[in-house]
């Protein structure tokens, strides 16, 4: 049964199988071979180990071990003692305790809408990537000095003794050869980025992230600040997009987009949880607009492309040269050679003016100003394209909140912006939202088809309808116990949780098999159903514990989420310890109900002498031995 839940998984698309499928095949794997060890190496051991057992003499005092082992004996007696006299009151008031156990699990599914959804927790490993941006427009040389200002409020808010490393990236994308190598999101030389490494005993890197964007555009007011995810994990979650949530209006009038983005912005950031709203795209970059005037050109025989080359050539230089490279005689080093004029040379409207322009290198040469009429203008600082279509990305960052209540919210507000598009816009809502709705969906129907198959299963083992329904019966009871589990840590549902759900499945339904297979055998011994239901919990509650509090002891680290990047994991281990604890409760009173309600009522069908009979009435329910 724990392996087989596991089968859905290997269904899974996108970045959900590339996560879970090795989780899926190691815990596969383990149990095949336990399962091997357990028919082979367990029984040698056993048989070498306990052939040569003997009784310890008489007047002997015992050891240590043997003293604590029957003191924990005696008192697991004692208590299966009581939980016999609980389940006999039980199976005689099956009728009511029945209903309220089945409507406090129906009650506690309900609490799926308020715990809230999240992909993955966040992890914190240690990193800050703080990025800021400039006036549009700001020289390279302002921004390295604001970098190095912000890096003071840095030094201020985050101590010295947690930084190892302080690193910027200013300007343009640090690739020059394919913009996919990088996603710092500098589109200029008006931003740049902050990366911040603290060392291993470092405070929370939340409370330094807090200080620092209340802080920072109070001190450097027209400075945009946001920072992007610094975790591996989330930006691979993320896939490269500086935020969770990214509404792209897409289509080919960019300044409605715009303004359609604009106006989305304003109210996005006024939905709680939302952090680092900002838009991706700028469009009042001053540039310097140059009119030609073609009557002028045409009268000096030049035409606009010779007045762009030369301006091109000018201002950002070029390798097109004559000779195109320059040997050095003293090292044996070749070096190409690019010309352009120095920036000393332009630094006014004036000097621009004053480029000489020509059709060929030889020819006659007229100054710029005597060709074109010179006028200040602005224009997109960046263009970006999706699936070849212009678009503008409004990214939306999260925290403190789930993810899932604010894209609700975010997707609200994007059908009522659809009637304000231009003609031939659409928005799409893309990111790790979109990943985490497919990934929740694929894991949803990988719940339902581990059920299915387990049931089917055991109907295969079982050659029984029935009997295998009551056995799933205990799953109701740890998906609630994985809802309050998951409510009283303030723990959102997440992939890791859904996970955790499943493995508690696997381990659910192997307690109910032990407890059904052994009342199923007292049933064909002639035993009624009470009797046979109460003499199976009587014998089976200590396997049963053992197994469920192995696995509830094991995930305890887990549940904790301590240590670096543990976050990512606790919601599995917690989800795996409510829906057990619950499960093991239902699998010892709940399961044994099922059980003795179905067969009595089969037995009265079937016109059975035992149908009637009560639990007090069959021998030896309280003196069975456990396994």
């Amino acid at each position: 049964c724990i392996c087989i839940v596991f089968v859905p998984m290997f269904f899974l698309t996108g970045v959900a199988k590339y996560l879970f499928v090795p989780l899926a095949e190691a815990v596969v794997f383990a149990m095949i071979a336990s399962y091997i060890l357990s028919r082979t190496l367990v029984p040698t051991l056993a048989m070498l180990l306990m052939g040569h057992a003997h009784a310890p003499k008489a007047g002997s005092k015992p050891n240590l071990f043997m003293r604590l082992y029957h003191r924990f004996d005696a008192g697991f007696e004692r208590m299966r003692a009581a939980y016999i006299v609980i389940l006999s009151t039980v199976l005689v008031r099956r009728g009511r305790f029945g209903t309220i156990f089945l409507g406090f699990c129906i009650v506690s599914m309900g609490l799926v809408f308020v715990l809230g959804e999240d992909f993955f927790p966040a992890v914190d490993a240690g990193d800050i990537r703080l990025h800021m941006r400039a006036p549009t427009g700001t020289r390279i040389e302002e921004t390295a000095r604001l970098a190095d200002e912000v890096e003071k409020v840095i030094r201020q808010v985050v101590p010295q003794k947690e930084l190892v490393t302080i690193l910027d990236n200013l300007g343009l994308p640090y690739s020059g050869i394919n913009l996919s190598y990088s996603n710092s999101g500098t589109i200029g030389t008006l931003d740049g980025e902050i990366q911040v490494a603290l060392n291993e005993d470092h405070k929370p890197t939340q409370t330094y992230v807090d200080k620092l964007r209340q802080l920072l555009p109070q001190r450097f007011p027209g400075v945009e600040f946001f920072f992007q995810p610094a975790d591996i994990v989330t930006q691979i979650l993320n896939f490269g997009l500086p935020a969770a949530i990214d509404v792209q209006v897409v289509g080919n009038d960019q300044q409605g987009n715009f303004d359609v983005a604009r106006k989305l912005y304003k109210q996005v950031r006024q939905i709680p949880g939302t952090v680092d709203t900002h838009i991706q795209q700028l469009v009042d970059e001053p540039v310097l607009n140059l009119d030609m005037d073609r009557t002028r050109l045409q009268q000096l025989n030049l035409s606009a492309n010779n007045v762009a080359q030369n301006v091109l050539i000018s201002l950002s230089g070029s390798t097109q040269t004559a000779p195109s490279f320059w040997f050095n005689n003293k090292n044996g080093v070749e070096y190409s050679v690019a010309i352009q004029t120095p920036q000393y040379d332009i630094d006014s409207i004036d000097q621009l003016l004053r480029t000489p322009v020509s059709a060929t290198a030889n020819g006659p040469t007229q100054l710029l100003g005597n060709l074109v009429r010179v006028g200040p203008q602005s224009q997109f600082a960046l263009v970006s394209h999706y699936n070849i279509r212009p678009v503008i990305d409004l990214y939306v960052s999260v925290e403190k909140r789930d993810l899932g209540s604010v894209a609700t919210q975010v997707n609200k507000l994007v059908e009522q912006a659809r009637g304000s598009l231009p003609r031939g816009s659409q928005i799409v809502v893309r990111g790790q939202v979109q990943t985490m709705r497919t990934s929740f969906f694929g894991l949803g129907v990988g719940v339902a088809m581990a059920i299915v198959l387990v049931y089917l299963l055991i109907v295969v083992n079982f050659q029984s309808w029935v009997d295998p329904l009551i056995i799933i019966s205990a799953l109701p009871a740890a998906l609630a116990g994985i809802m309050w589990m998951l409510f009283l840590t303030g723990t959102h549902l997440s992939v890791p949780a859904l996970t955790g759900a499943i493995m508690t499945m696997g381990v659910a339904t192997a307690n109910s098999i032990l407890m059904v297979s052994f009342a199923r055998q007292r049933l064909h011994a002639g035993a009624p159903p009470l009797t046979a239901a109460l003499e199976a919990g009587a014998s089976r509650i200590r396997p049963v514990l053992m197994t469920a509090f192995a696995m509830i002891i094991g995930m305890i680290p887990m549940a904790l989420g301590l240590g670096e990047g543990a976050e990512q994991n606790a919601p599995l281990g917690r989800a795996v310890i409510g829906g057990l604890l619950f499960a093991t409760i239902s699998t010892l009173f709940f399961v044994p109900l099922v059980f003795a309600a179905i067969h009595t009522r089969l037995a009265r069908r079937n016109g059975g002498a035992h149908g009637e009979q009560g639990p007090d009435d069959g021998a030896g329910a309280g003196d069975g031995k456990h396994a």
